[in-house]
Parts: C-alpha cells; structure tokens; sequence
C-alpha cells in the first residue's frame, strides 16, 4: 500500500518535488499537495513579464492539471493548514478536514518583508509575491497610477520594470547607493542603473524611508531627507523571509529558517522542509534553483537512494526589457584575487571575472549574459581555467577553441 505523502505548499519547489519523485518513485507514495492559492502552481520568476504584458497568465502555469492527475496527486487549493500534529501524524486544513501523513514536506515558501514604520498598514500599501498583487497592481498601471516601489534589489526592479511596461508613473527607492548590491559591484551596477532609468522609471538611490502619509490610503512616501513623493500605491520589496508559523506551532526547530540537515529532514524525522522556508548549514536561500536542488535530493532520499545537499552557489539571472544582468559566486577580488574585466560603456557592455588560484569564483555580466551557464559550470567545477584565461571574457567557443 502507498505511504501517504503529505506536502504543504504548492510553489515550485513542491512541484518540482513532485516532478522528480514521479521519475524514481511512481506509484510508491500516495501524494496530497496542499497550498493556500485556488489555482494551480505556477511560476513566481515570471510575474514581472505578467505584469508588463507580455506574457499572459496561462503561460506562468507550470503544469496543467492533467499532469497532477495523471501523477495520481491529490490537490487541495485554496485550503491552507490550520495545524500539524505530530504524535497523530494528521494535518488539519483551515475547513477542519483532516489527512494523515506517513511523511510530510514543508514547502511554505516565505512572506514578504515590511518594515515598522508609520503608514505601513494603510489601504494602498502593497506587495509584489502572488497572482492577486499582479492583478491588483496592472490595474492600477493601466490607469496610469504614481506607484513608488521600495527596494532595489532583484524583486523590486523587477516590479517596477513591469509596472512601468503597464502604464505606471514609477518612482523606485533604494536604501543603498547602488541597485543589487549583494549581486553587482558599483560598475556592473551603475550600467543597471542607467538601463532602469532609460525605461523611464525615476530611480532615487540612498532614499531611507521615513514614514507613509495618507489617512483613509497611502497618498505619499516621506523620506528621511524630508522629500514627499505622491503615491497612489506603494510597493514594499525589501525582501523576504522564510515562512516558518506553521512549523513553529508545530514545535519544530526553528532558526531564520526550518532547520534541516543535509537530508532536508527537520528535528521531526518524519517531516522534511524545502526551499525558502529551509535552512540549511545557516543559509537560508531566496533562489530557485537550491530549491530544486533541495527537491532532487530529498526525492531521492523519498525513493530510497542515497543522497545528501550540501548547499547552493548562488547565482542571479535577470533581464530589464532586453538588458540582461547575471551574477554568481563572487562578484568582488579579496585575498589575493585577480579580476579580468571587458567593458564597452558605448554598448552598455560589463563583463568582469574574478580569480583565485587558477580557477574561476565569481563573474558578473550586464548587457550580455551570453555564456552564463558556461561560466557558472567553471565555478562550481573548481577546474583550472589558466588555459583560456585570455579567452574567458569572450565566451565558450573562444575557450574551447584555445582548449582544443
């Protein structure tokens, strides 16, 4: 007889989950998904291009529900866990129904950061996260509402950008004085800056946030320098945190993150925790891709195959109306590092890698990311690169040519 499989959160960690355990294990779990949207998963990397318009919803979709079906997996959408009792082995939905688990998966995702400042709860105010804040914002872009959207990191570009597409008269703060700067150094990200402002959205770097002026709705941001910009909505995107209430309540070992070890298996051995609401060896990551890799192993550990996650190498892809940004590894020279740097300020051209020892540990590109997975195999190989050193810039037919 199957083992009930129970896995809470319905995101993209939990399908690709499901994905991979269809591949080794078919038939050995009897899978339940639970997840709190009345819709079926989808895409959260692509509600940028959604809110410009130039994609439509369907296609953010990441599997039809034929696929579900065929895979034997029972969905509960729009149904959210009110609890987890370990000793029954149960979960209680918010309507009070209630499933057994033989094992269960933590795929809640995180919720967005808000910062504790006046205004912060006033009507107007608004995430970035979900379907609905999609359909909320583009309707508001379509009319032309003045929308400040709040940090400058990879989710608040990528709201203001697709915002602006929309309609939106975009203003973007960032408290720092350069967008991405856990990602890009000041020059990768000053030639971002400058692609942000030629799309028209008014770009203000080293806005610190004073309060939320409105009575009935947010009508304006004041910074701390005493600047008032209008607002017909705000957009906080200062990042976001793993969401661990329901493993809490539940009396699961709780850090950042659900603590895990490197079979993603919480302090409960019959409960397990992936993507953004996990923390692994103290990292908790924002990303996509360590989800997956997270959901690959413990699919195989599900299947009963050996396997073991021994942490991501973060790398961030991203693209503003055709100007493409990646960075992995890292993006600054400390210890000894060396950097080879290609630029063409003309063509809004940056390309710049950093080296240690013989090998490649960082690389940021902006304007052309050409060659991103090539150089992302490079630095989690560990090879050494001192053959096409003098290539490197240029890309993977360049350096496979010197190599040959």
């Amino acid at each position: 007889m199957a083992e009930p499989l129970v896995i809470v959160g319905k995101g993209m960690a939990a399908t690709r989950l499901v994905e991979e355990l269809g591949q080794r294990a078919l038939g050995r779990h009897a899978i339940a998904v639970i997840g709190e949207e009345p819709r079926l998963a989808y895409n959260r990397v692509l509600l940028s291009p959604l809110l410009a318009g130039e994609i439509t919803e369907s296609e953010i979709e990441l599997k039809p529900a034929a696929w579900w079906q065929a895979r034997g997996v029972s969905t509960f959408y729009g149904r959210g866990v009110a609890a987890i009792d370990r000793a029954a082995k149960t979960v209680t939905l918010v309507d009070g129904a209630t499933l057994p688990y033989g094992q269960l998966v933590l795929a809640t995702g995180s919720k967005p950061v808000r910062p504790h400042l006046p205004g912060i709860d006033l009507p107007g105010m608004m995430t970035f996260r979900d379907m609905a804040d999609v359909r909320t914002l583009r309707e508001a872009a379509h009319h032309g509402a003045r929308i400040v959207v709040i940090g400058g990191g990879l989710l608040g570009i990528e709201a203001a950008y697709g915002l602006s597409r929309s309609g939106a008269r975009v203003t973007l703060l960032h408290l720092v004085d350069r967008l991405m700067e856990r990602q890009l150094d000041a020059e990768g990200a000053a030639l971002l800056a400058e692609a942000v402002a030629l799309r028209g959205i008014d770009l203000k770097l080293g806005a610190a946030t004073r309060a939320f002026i409105g009575r009935d709705h947010v009508e304006a941001v004041e910074l701390q320098d005493g600047t008032v910009l209008p607002a017909d909505i705000v957009v906080i995107a200062i990042g976001v945190r793993p969401n661990t209430a329901l493993a809490e309540t539940a009396g699961l070992s709780i850090d950042r993150g659900i603590l895990v070890d490197d079979a993603m298996t919480t302090s409960d051995p019959a409960i397990f925790a992936i993507g953004e609401c996990a923390q692994h060896d103290g990292s908790v990551y924002g990303l996509v891709e360590p989800a997956y890799e997270q959901a690959r192993v413990l699919a195989r550990r599900l299947a009963g195959e050996p396997a073991s996650y021994r942490g991501s190498l973060l790398a961030t892809n991203l693209k503003v109306s055709g100007i493409g940004v990646f960075s992995a590894g890292a993006f600054e020279a400390h210890e000894g590092a060396q950097t080879i740097v290609l630029r063409d300020r003309a063509t809004g051209l940056y390309r710049k890698f950093v080296i240690r020892d013989g090998r490649l540990i960082g690389c940021v590109l902006v304007g052309d990311t050409q060659g991103a997975l090539f150089y992302l195999r490079l630095i989690r190989s560990g090879q050494d690169i001192s053959a096409i050193r003098s290539e490197l810039p240029f890309g993977e037919p360049y350096c496979l040519a010197e190599a040959a």
